[in-house]
């Protein structure tokens, strides 16, 4: 006998955990109702929830459409949910695993879904190009940049975001970035260039101490093989940078790409006429600046004068 179809109705939390259907005796415009926190979508973790919910329906006999039509919600609502395009709602998660049941496995995914991810969906494919590129190219005019970075260093880069991290994610944070260091020491090292402003290596970011660590770091990073430090002076009065920091990528295919950051977002660009500009601007940075001999000699004074 075919099931009729059941109205998603959301539930309503009230103060003492209870939950009632919105429509029932609990009026969700009383005073006594808790508003519920708005959280932060986590991209890779809905993806990741989506996948289970099409993998429950599928092994339920279910299509998108006859899923959806059991809760009269639309077959492209479902393909999104299991895209990880649109989060699936704890209410409705509760009513699918009635449904399919799953023993709870969707509210318990729910639940334990961090609000952010470590790394943002808009970062990942970045990373994942980073890792296989034969050539890297980078400006960098805040902070010195990440595969050049010291653990302490790093740690005091993310303590210093807006908004403030807990010690756990910032532990996780650096143990990340402390990963991708392994692209500089590898058989198959990239050829890289690195382009930095000089008021980055003058910012004693984390104390003097920490500072001084970083500047010892970069000295010896200098001298790897394949690898180009160069510092561009501050006393310069005009230079291809004004627009921000950048990196550029080749990628084993020979593909060119490139990889922007500002203060909410960043973009991985593969149009050819946007990668040529920034490739220009790449150029001209590196005439500009010091030389990789003179730019150890400036880390060498540096140095010395701690």
């Amino acid at each position: 006998m075919k099931q009729s179809a059941r109205p998603y109705v959301p539930y309503v939390r009230m103060r003492d955990g209870e939950r009632t259907r919105a429509g029932g005796e609990f009026d969700p415009m009383s005073t006594t109702a808790r508003p519920r926190s708005r959280s932060r979508r986590n991209a890779s973790a809905m993806k990741m929830v989506g996948a289970l919910l099409a993998t429950f329906r599928e092994a339920a006999g279910h299509t998108q459409r006859s899923l959806g039509e059991q809760f009269v919600v639309s077959e492209q609502q479902i393909a999104s949910i299991e895209q990880g395009r649109r989060p699936l709602k704890p209410d409705l998660a509760d009513q699918l695993d009635d449904l399919l049941d799953t023993k709870g496995a969707l509210t318990a995914a729910l639940a334990h879904m961090p609000e952010v991810d470590l790394v943002p969906l808009w970062a990942e494919e970045f990373l994942d190009r980073e890792r296989e590129a034969i050539a890297i190219s980078s400006y960098e005019n805040q902070v010195v940049p990440g595969l050049l970075q010291t653990e302490a260093y790093a740690r005091a880069v993310f303590r210093s975001r807006v908004p403030f991290h807990g010690e756990d994610t910032i532990a996780r944070l650096v143990a990340a970035r402390l990963e991708r260091h392994r692209i500089l020491h590898g058989k198959d090292a990239p050829i890289t260039c690195f382009v930095v402003w000089e008021p980055v290596v003058l910012a004693p970011i984390g104390g003097r101490e920490v500072w001084t660590e970083q500047l010892c770091h970069l000295r010896e990073c200098s001298e790897l093989p394949g690898l180009m430090l160069q510092v561009l002076p501050l006393e310069r009065t005009s230079h291809a940078g004004l627009n921000g920091p950048f990196v550029l990528l080749e990628t084993p295919e020979h593909q060119r790409l490139a990889y922007t950051e500002n203060q909410r977002g960043s973009q991985l660009i593969a149009d050819p006429d946007e990668v040529a500009i920034l490739t220009q601007k790449c150029a001209m940075l590196r005439s500009q600046a010091l030389t990789p001999e003179d730019t150890r000699d400036l880390l060498d004074r540096l140095l010395g004068e701690k």
